[in-house]
């Protein structure tokens, strides 16, 4: 089994690359971020005819999540536990009955966080506090479960092009990384880094100053895994075909196998 996850930044704006993509790729599930559109706008009958399930949490113009399923999806939670008062619409989770069992996902647009120091930074940290909370619920049951998305974090300098331009920015301040490494600490993989320890492996390119030309990237897409997700996990890779499209979205799909 195939799971991606993608930032399209504007599904009915990159519907074309979306679309072409899932037809050369055709990933089995594919977790999409940033869609910018309420749920009755989604372009649901586009990508139904491609195959796919589809659940969505939208919100007009910012934000939005989905997943998208070759397989059928049941237990669909939308938004993260812990604060109702929190109308973002910035994760959903479901399980996939695939042909030989079942997989839980969770996808996830993670908050941005800038300016820093600031409410949105606090609005992030807190974020990442209830994510590592959802993160302890899911692994006390003891299944396969995939949590991917865009986490707004650099774990390491190297996962950026200039570490001191990045220097102080949300996506590296020492309290963001503190929760990512607590979210593998707890047990999960990083799958991309079980098979690129190191170096630069890019998902995301600014618009501006040229910087896909000059491969000046963040890694802040991220797939991790729980422990007996990462007992199954064959392959990962970042595809960076679509980056390179025309009106392409500023990040592109990150990938892995599951023996499931």
């Amino acid at each position: 089994m195939i799971i991606a996850s993608w930032n399209v930044n504007s599904i009915r704006a990159r519907l074309p690359r979306v679309t072409e993509w899932l037809k050369e790729f055709s990933p089995d599930v594919v977790m999409l971020q940033e869609l910018k559109c309420p749920d009755e706008n989604f372009p649901r009958l586009e990508i139904e005819e491609l195959g796919y399930h589809v659940a969505t949490h939208g919100q007009k113009a910012y934000n939005g999540v989905a997943i998208l399923s070759q397989y059928p999806m049941e237990d669909v939670i939308y938004g993260l536990p812990g604060d109702d008062s929190d109308d973002q619409a910035r994760y959903i989770e479901a399980t996939i009955k695939g042909a030989n069992g079942k997989i839980r996902v969770g996808g996830l647009y993670l908050p941005n966080g800038n300016p820093v120091p600031g409410p949105k930074f606090d609005y992030k940290l807190g974020w990442m506090d209830r994510l590592i909370l959802r993160a302890k619920a899911l692994l006390a049951r003891e299944q396969a479960f995939v949590l991917g998305g865009d986490y707004n974090c650099c774990p390491k300098d190297e996962d950026c092009y200039d570490p001191a331009r990045m220097a102080g920015d949300a996506l590296t301040r020492p309290e963001t990384r503190d929760r990512y490494y607590s979210l593998l600490n707890l047990g999960l993989t990083d799958a991309l880094r079980h098979y690129a320890p190191s170096g630069p492996a890019y998902t995301y390119w600014d618009y501006q100053r040229g910087a896909w030309q000059k491969d000046n990237g963040l890694r802040i897409d991220h797939l991790l895994l729980s422990p007996q997700a990462a007992d199954r996990l064959r392959r990962c890779d970042i595809d960076r075909t679509p980056r390179g499209k025309e009106k392409a979205s500023d990040h592109t799909p990150i990938w892995c196998e599951l023996e499931i």
